[in-house]
């Protein structure tokens, strides 16, 4: 890393290139496929959407909890650069795939990508990094995930018309792997806090010698349940929609591939809004409230696709949805580490996000059923909405609480 540079800006924006590659790319990215699929292969919903869910559903409880204990005990760098890899090249077996099996396969290493290189590691590198600002930084990184859906779905029509969709999910796959890899290289796991003169000593976040922090009272708080299943109701409404957005757009409503593209990635561009707020919320009011606030708009967006055919309501949609979209990620770990603290966080957030994981996949699929089923998707919708309000409801059982305050980084933190 050069010389001179703050590596708390360099964390947040190695953080920041990391989400865009691997949640902005490539999970906003392939659903913009979808319809190329069901088209060239003839595959069902069920099936282009059942990729998303088998993967998760497989890799999620296999390696979530283990990646979160690899985080608390090894550090985030080392499961980023593995899960750039991992995502890179699976979106580049995927443009060239002729089976569903092959389909499958690439889907599971782009679920083990997410694992390893996604949220997880990148939530407990900020949340080392930062006390104070940890809202600020954590809506700065994710602003990755909005820019990174937001010019996928712009760039991939352009790349498809010049290289047809094999060809654009190859340079996708390329891009992922050479802008976050050497970022992630040399970003440290976390900082060195200077106790004295010249004494820099190692922030082992809360790790005891010897091992690292006991998690098992996590389990007998009620809150730590509540966290779960309100997330899980949340994802499970935010996935089902986005995951089935173009399809519904593209198939449903007859919109053209530039119009659709249009739609979804104004749900990105207000997503970016969506993180600067929700991050600044979080810093000045609690985190229980922002965390129903955005749920709630989750619940209020989803009724709108099912209003007329006009394209002025999947606008309006796109607003309110894009905005809560871009706080729900970002808003667990914040909660979490209010309610638990960071010495657990890697192994919270491994249940946590395991869970979410398995409710967004399964979703989408329960969806693509039930449209296959009644050929429309108002059922799939409705269900949707009643589980972003179960969501909200769980989140407004968690009690207002603050754990005791995290050793502050206030001291000087070593630059190098």
């Amino acid at each position: 890393m050069p010389e001179g540079v703050n590596r708390q800006d360099y964390t947040v924006f190695t953080s920041f290139t990391v989400l865009f590659a691997i949640v902005g790319l490539a999970l906003y990215g392939l659903p913009f496929y979808y319809d190329f699929f069901v088209r060239e292969f003839g595959w069902s919903r069920t099936q282009v959407t059942s990729g998303n869910a088998i993967s998760k559903l497989l890799i999620g409880p296999l390696f979530g909890f283990a990646a979160g204990w690899i985080v608390d005990r090894f550090g985030p760098r080392r499961l980023m650069i593995a899960g750039i890899l991992l995502a890179g090249g699976a979106l580049v077996g995927l443009a060239h795939m002729t089976a569903l099996w092959m389909f499958y396969f690439f889907y599971i290493l782009n679920a083990l990508g997410y694992v390893c290189g996604g949220p997880l590691p990148n939530q407990v590198l900020l949340s080392r990094w930062f006390n104070e600002a940890r809202g600020k930084a954590m809506g700065v990184a994710y602003l990755g995930i909005g820019i990174g859906g937001y010019l996928v779905l712009r760039l991939s029509p352009r790349l498809v018309d010049a290289f047809r969709w094999r060809g654009a999910l190859q340079a996708l796959g390329f891009i992922i792997v050479a802008i976050a890899l050497p970022l992630a290289w040399f970003v440290r796991d976390e900082p060195c806090v200077v106790a004295g003169a010249g004494d820099a000593l190692p922030r082992r976040s809360g790790v005891r010698a010897g091992g690292v922090a006991p998690i098992a009272g996590v389990f007998t708080d009620p809150a730590f349940y509540l966290l779960a299943i309100g997330s899980m109701c949340s994802i499970a409404a935010v996935g089902g929609t986005n995951q089935h957005l173009k399809l519904f757009l593209s198939l449903d409503r007859g919109f053209s591939q530039g119009d659709a593209a249009r739609v979804i990635s104004l749900v990105l561009a207000c997503s970016i809004a969506g993180r600067l707020l929700m991050g600044w919320l979080a810093d000045r009011m609690p985190k229980k409230f922002v965390m129903l606030l955005i749920y709630l708009l989750v619940a209020s967006s989803i009724p709108l696709l099912l209003v007329g055919s006009s394209s002025a309501p999947m606008y309006i949609f796109a607003v309110i949805f894009g905005i809560a979209l871009g706080g729900e990620y970002m808003i667990i770990p914040l909660m979490a580490g209010e309610l638990f603290g960071v010495t657990v966080l890697g192994r919270v957030l491994g249940i946590v996000l395991t869970a979410d994981g398995v409710a967004e996949a399964t979703a989408p699929m329960l969806v693509g059923y039930l449209r296959d089923l009644k050929g429309a998707y108002n059922i799939g919708f409705f269900t949707l909405i009643g589980a972003a309000l179960a969501g909200a409801l769980a989140i407004g059982l968690l009690p207002s609480r603050r754990i005791e305050p995290e050793r502050s980084l206030t001291p000087r933190l070593a630059t190098d």
